[in-house]
């Protein structure tokens, strides 16, 4: 495979045709299904699904097929199908809906509005994660413009994964025929620790999630009438959460937590070399503030093989500047447990609800209603020929040799093809590096990383057809 040619294809293309449709898709807002419910009727996700389909069909290649798969009340996906010149197949993923715009945006910037700088791609949903499909189709068009053989490739992009992906199983047994028993899974919809390597993922957290509501009054009250007598509410919640985590250490109960393979915690280690204070220092601390732990190490193992609890929304609580002195009656807090890579979401849940309901403090009504759940996923172990195609294809379109570390999010769609297609390798990457800030403000996908993770999206299914003849 001439390298230089793949390199040259995917860079044209992409300044050419790939980053004007991306503004195109960054100014749609097809949030996810759980952040507009009323999908069907604003009809951005079609905008989307219909955006992507035509930019298919307009790249195209010999015999590909481009098909957009509705099921009945369902969010819908791109199937995208390209013969090759085996029986093998490779299932390559994305998905196209987005999070809500956030708040904090710096000035010229906003959710739906892309601006380019230079190297970055500002705009919610480039980087999480528009940019796959055109990855993956570039890849295979730089394969063809030069004649490298490669295996049947499927693309499905999905439009629910912000959402928990619940509509992609539907499709999965739907289209399971069509799909295969794909040899080689590659997902698009990862991180990266730094834009200087492909970085591969070999861990992803599970989560578990719901409303934690405490009431004590049938109404407010004056505080300086209750104060004393009656407990406020948001100190029953802190009760209630120290029943979860040690609110000095953050440390989770054990209960939450699985033994670390010793293999992890090698990959942690030699990302940490690779990646020094930068595992901790990438993120926006105010002036004076530091991180849970300056060990670079234990750093990467908290985000990637151990739980943490965050409390992600709340209500009953009233704007500071028209809180008046009252004890309100309710408080309400949405809480989010990441999970480690092999806990059971499904336990973990009902767990907590458990802990949580049991014996309520001072006789309040206190409920927890779970509203997500999805358990994480722990990679196979590589093959020798796809981590010789890795290190290469790093080395030689990046300049430094691919590195492989966990990633502290969740994407369902993992652990549901690590069940259904046990046999598979998988490469899962991604393009979300320092500051991109997914689902925050001033997300922007980085377009060099994304044009030499298509040319290392080309090298690895070509050496997988090489192996596969091998």
């Amino acid at each position: 495979m001439d390298q230089a040619a793949i390199e040259s294809y995917v860079g044209k293309l992409w300044e050419s045709s790939v980053v004007p449709e991306l503004l195109h898709y960054i100014r749609i807002p097809n949030q996810s299904p759980a952040f507009d419910p009323k999908w069907q009727e604003h009809g951005y996700i079609d905008q989307a699904t219909a955006l992507f389909a035509r930019w298919a069909m307009a790249h195209r290649v010999e015999g590909m097929t481009v098909e957009v798969v509705r099921l009945q009340g369902r969010t819908p996906v791109i199937l995208i199908d390209v013969p090759g010149s085996s029986q093998e197949s490779v299932l390559l993923y994305g998905h196209l809906d987005k999070q809500p715009e956030m708040t904090g945006w710096r000035a010229g910037l906003s959710a739906w509005q892309p601006v380019r700088e230079g190297d970055r791609l500002y705009g919610r949903g480039g980087a999480d994660d528009g940019y796959a499909m055109f990855a993956c189709l570039s890849a295979l068009g730089a394969l063809r413009m030069q004649g490298t053989a490669h295996a049947r490739c499927v693309i499905l992009i999905e439009a629910c994964e912000e959402s928990g992906s619940f509509d992609l199983p539907y499709y999965i047994a739907h289209l399971g025929d069509r799909i295969g028993r794909p040899g080689l899974v590659i997902a698009l919809d990862s991180g990266c620790a730094n834009y200087e390597q492909l970085w591969c993922t070999t861990s992803l957290r599970g989560l578990a999630g719901g409303t934690l509501k405490v009431e004590i009054l049938s109404e407010g009250v004056h505080s300086g009438d209750a104060g004393g007598v009656v407990a406020d509410t948001f100190r029953i919640l802190r009760i209630l959460l120290s029943r979860i985590e040690d609110e000095h250490s953050g440390e989770v109960r054990a209960e939450f937590q699985v033994p670390i393979p010793e293999s992890r915690r090698l990959q942690a280690q030699a990302a940490a070399q690779a990646l020094g204070a930068a595992v901790y220092e990438r993120f926006p601390f105010v002036a004076g503030a530091g991180p849970i732990s300056r060990d670079a190490t234990e750093s990467i193992l908290n985000r990637t093989w151990r739980p943490a609890l965050s409390v992600i929304g709340a209500e009953g609580l009233p704007p500071v500047a028209a809180a008046g002195n009252v004890l309100r009656p309710m408080t309400a807090l949405k809480l989010s447990l990441r999970l480690p890579p092999t806990c059971d979401a499904r336990a973990a849940v009902q767990r907590l609800q458990e802990l949580l309901q049991a014996n309520p403090p001072l006789g309040a009504h206190v409920s927890f209603e779970p509203n997500w759940s999805s358990s994480g996923w722990n990679a196979p172990e590589l093959a020798p020929w796809l981590e010789r195609s890795l290190e290469e294809a790093s080395r030689h379109y990046f300049g430094r040799p691919a590195a492989y570390m966990g990633e502290g999010g969740t994407i369902p769609f993992m652990g549901m093809l690590g069940e259904r297609f046990p046999q598979a390798q998988f490469l899962i990457t991604g393009v979300l590096g320092p500051n991109s800030n997914a689902h925050g403000p001033n997300e922007f996908l980085h377009l060099p990383t994304a044009r030499r993770l298509a040319c290392c999206v080309a090298q690895v299914i070509a050496d997988h057809f090489q192996h596969g003849l091998g």
